[in-house]
């Protein structure tokens, strides 16, 4: 007969084991549902993968110069291809060499003109040209339609292939041709090495902040801090946050900033995989601006962290947006290596604003809408900054 304690003993054990098989079956079934799925993905109905080695084949067969057969190239090319087939401008295959690309423009340093592009409407265009970098000097304007890079149209571009040849050693030049408002007209920019800026503070009269930050890469938080304290440290009565020609970069770097301004565990986003299952990213900061009466400044440039940003302070706080719609980037995108340094950047999921509204496609609206002309940027005017500086005025003397 067993005593009480045995019995305590084998209670546990059953209760392990319970929870072991639990796991494994847990884990089984995962297994279980991804293999159904890509059966489901790889079945005879859909398509023979056996096409790429029988195309292989034919051309080692039949081409008239099989010294210019590179099978390593031609593979980066057919991976490449049937990611393009999707039609995501945001999903991307790099070969090692874009690879390294990516990775540098991360890290905030690399040979270029200082320009994010991206897909719209099926044709390349300037996303937003970084502060202090050659596009920026060149007057290359977000919205900018990119139709030639050396002449060499652009319209069965990807974003990496264009990159690859706007990108170059300092000293080099490249010739853009735009198009802007119907106008075709060529941009000669020289290349320089980038070292993207992200966070500056300038002290405005009658104690205004103007804090603007121009891109999220791995040391904007660190950045960030710096400059919380710059502010709280001076006679600053009010915050013009200028997230203008803000491109994006780390989403974790923007969420990390948005604790300086908005309450602990207020929510940030809301991610939304392909599955329809939702995650939460909430702030987790010290909310010290946040008594800083505050306005944002956006334009056709800011994209995708920035806007998240934006559209967290906005459902959260109410803050005043001024400027321009913006770019409507919200879509996630992961990274995975591939072989031999080659990655692929995958679309997993979309954001939305804390209030459920859809970034990607749509952007954000200003609460006051005004427009930067060409006749101010060549006169060198800011009518968005001086309607902001109108109005924080106003709400520091409430």
């Amino acid at each position: 007969m067993l005593s009480f304690r045995h019995m305590k003993i084998s209670s546990k054990i059953v209760c392990l084991v319970f929870v072991l098989i639990s796991f494994v079956s847990g884990f089984y079934y995962h297994e279980y549902l991804f293999q159904e799925r890509y059966k489901r993905a790889y079945s005879d109905e859909n398509i023979d993968l056996s096409i790429l080695k029988k195309t292989l084949d034919q051309i080692y067969l039949n081409y008239v110069d099989p010294s210019k057969i590179n099978l390593e190239k031609m593979t980066y090319g057919a991976a490449a291809g049937m990611v393009d087939a999707l039609g995501d401008p945001y999903t991307e295959f790099f070969d090692p060499e874009g690879a390294t690309s990516i990775q540098e423009s991360i890290s905030g340093k690399f040979e270029g003109i200082g320009l994010q592009i991206g897909i719209r409407d099926k044709q390349l265009t300037a996303i937003s040209p970084i502060k202090g970098t050659p596009a920026d000097r060149s007057g290359i304007r977000p919205g900018d339609k990119i139709i030639f890079v050396d002449e060499k149209p652009t319209s069965n571009l990807s974003v990496n292939e264009a990159v690859d040849i706007i990108r170059g050693p300092k000293g080099t030049k490249v010739v853009l041709t735009i198009l802007r408002d119907g106008e075709n007209f060529d941009v000669e920019i020289t290349r320089d090495v980038i070292n993207v800026p992200t966070v500056e503070v300038e002290m405005l009269e009658n104690n205004i902040a103007l804090l603007g930050l121009y891109h999220f890469s791995n040391s904007t938080n660190q950045d960030f801090r710096k400059a919380v304290f710059e502010i709280i440290n001076s006679d600053a009565k009010g915050i013009i946050l200028d997230l203008r020609s803000n491109p994006g970069g780390l989403v974790n770097q923007a969420i990390d900033v948005s604790g300086w301004l908005l309450n602990r565990n207020d929510l940030v986003m809301i991610e939304k995989s392909k599955d329809g299952i939702e995650k939460e990213f909430r702030a987790n900061g010290s909310g010290d601006l946040m008594n800083y009466p505050t306005i944002i400044l956006i334009n056709e440039g800011t994209a995708s962290a920035s806007e998240i940003l934006a559209g967290a302070l906005k459902d959260n706080r109410n803050l005043m947006i001024i400027g321009e719609k913006s770019f409507g980037k919200g879509t996630v995108q992961k990274l995975i290596s591939i072989y031999n340094n080659s990655m692929l950047k995958v679309t997993i999921a979309e954001w939305l604003t804390p209030n459920r509204n859809i970034i990607n496609d749509n952007g954000i609206t200003p609460d006051i809408e005004v427009e930067l002309t060409i006749e101010d940027y060549e006169q060198q005017k800011d009518p968005q900054l001086e309607k902001a500086i109108e109005e924080i005025i106003k709400k520091i003397n409430i």
